[in-house]
């Protein structure tokens, strides 16, 4: 199984760039199941979850061609309703085909998505299938199978009793050909939403209130295809930002979005990080006395989730304890037993709080990544304990960052890859 090996203690210095979105570019593929026409996808990020759903368009009888910067992808011919239980295993994602492939085929067929530990068969698809039920769709379950039908799929009004970046665009793209004009209400507020409205309006679909926390869309018979540009990825972005601060390093960060990652910004400067803004890019200039603060996850635009693990060890290098608290996943601060086997003072008060004392020197270890983001925040961790570290089941890093081992060695960080 591949692993990475880092030898701790090096700084890092020079400029990196951010890659496509992962949480835009999971959600464009699926789109194009709406349209019979040939859409073309740029700054698609190479990363493993890219592939597996690129993987089921393939398998759905849709023809994938590869660009230089993304591919072009056509479902005008496909061949089969059903998402493979191997594909969708890997994939949480899985679960954004069920709606474009119901909107426009009448049916869908697929098994409980899967993904890393914090996802698989764990993580609830209610929401999307009370969705599903409430523009008329059947839903039948057999064999682990669930099987949806709808002749044809009717407006609904429906409320979001939690609020969910996928079940919004889940059910926004598959309302976009409903009979009727729909009404979401308690919508996630993510700018990857905005980004897959405003592509859906430019080929015909009819949304409005994206960004907001109600939307309509007005169904529409047929909507076209067209290009997609991947927006930089703001949770990479803030990882990297995270990263230079962790290890006390210059960094620029090009392509980075500061109106996306207020709130980490905010507390960075809490924390005392120095850095300055450009257009387009961060640059971190010191780090050199952090203070501890304690943060409390939320949706957008509130602390990610998605950055609650690196930050949690930015802040063993911080003065005094802070508590890190995580109300979105369940199980997202397990990852803190193997920070503590590295050296860190961390106390876990509940399955939802951890409270972290620090500064604490690292030492390096044996790892074992149990999903994406806790696995780069071990890959920070690595950068600066003492000794080596060696960090196995890294095919969930690959799932969200490009290349992570090869752009931090130009950055000066010994990191090696075995396979």
């Amino acid at each position: 199984m591949p692993k990475f090996i880092i030898e701790g203690g090096h700084e890092l210095s020079g400029s990196i760039s951010v890659s496509g979105a992962k949480n835009a570019a999971l959600k464009i593929i699926p789109a194009s199941l709406l349209s019979e026409q040939t859409i073309t996808i740029k700054n698609l990020p190479k990363i493993e979850d890219i592939d597996r759903s690129l993987e089921i368009i393939t398998d759905l009888g849709g023809l994938v061609l590869p660009t230089p910067d993304g591919c072009t992808i056509n479902t005008k011919d496909l061949t089969k309703n059903i998402i493979s239980s191997d594909l969708a295993n890997k994939l949480r994602a899985s679960i954004m085909f069920v709606g474009p492939l119901l909107a426009r085929t009448g049916t869908a067929s697929f098994p409980h998505p899967g993904g890393c530990v914090i996802g698989a068969g764990t993580r609830p698809i209610d929401l999307f299938l009370e969705g599903f039920v409430a523009m008329g769709a059947d839903i039948k379950w057999k064999n682990g199978i669930y099987h949806l039908t709808a002749k044809k799929l009717k407006a609904c009004q429906y409320f979001f009793t939690t609020v969910s970046v996928t079940g919004t665009e889940s059910l926004m793209m598959t309302a976009v050909l409903a009979e009727g004009t729909s009404v979401l209400k308690n919508c996630a507020l993510e700018p990857e939403i905005v980004a897959l409205a405003d592509y859906l309006n430019s080929q015909g679909a009819r949304i409005n209130g994206a960004g907001t926390p109600t939307m309509t869309i007005e169904g529409v018979e047929a909507i076209g295809a067209g290009e997609f540009t991947v927006m930089p990825d703001r949770i990479e972005a803030g990882t990297f930002a995270i990263m230079a601060a962790t290890t006390n390093s210059p960094l620029t960060i090009n392509n980075f979005r500061a109106e996306h990652l207020e709130s980490l910004l905010a507390v960075l400067a809490k924390v005392g990080v120095k850095f300055e803004l450009a257009t387009n890019s961060l640059k971190i200039i010191s780090a050199d006395n952090l203070q501890a603060y304690s943060i409390k996850t939320h949706e957008y635009p509130g602390f990610p989730t998605d950055l609650q693990s690196p930050y949690t060890v930015l802040m063993t290098q911080a003065q005094g304890s802070s508590i890190v608290h995580e109300t979105i996943y369940d199980r997202r601060l397990l990852f803190t037993d193997m920070l503590t086997q590295m050296g860190a003072n961390i106390i876990m008060c509940d399955p939802h709080r951890v409270v972290v004392s620090g500064p604490t020197p690292l030492t390096g270890h044996k790892l074992t990544s149990p999903d994406l983001r806790a696995g780069i925040s071990m890959v920070i961790a690595g950068l600066i304990a003492k000794g080596t570290t060696e960090i196995d089941n890294i095919y969930q890093i690959d799932r969200g960052y490009e290349n992570i081992d090869e752009r931090l060695r130009q950055l000066g960080a010994k990191i090696t890859r075995l396979v």
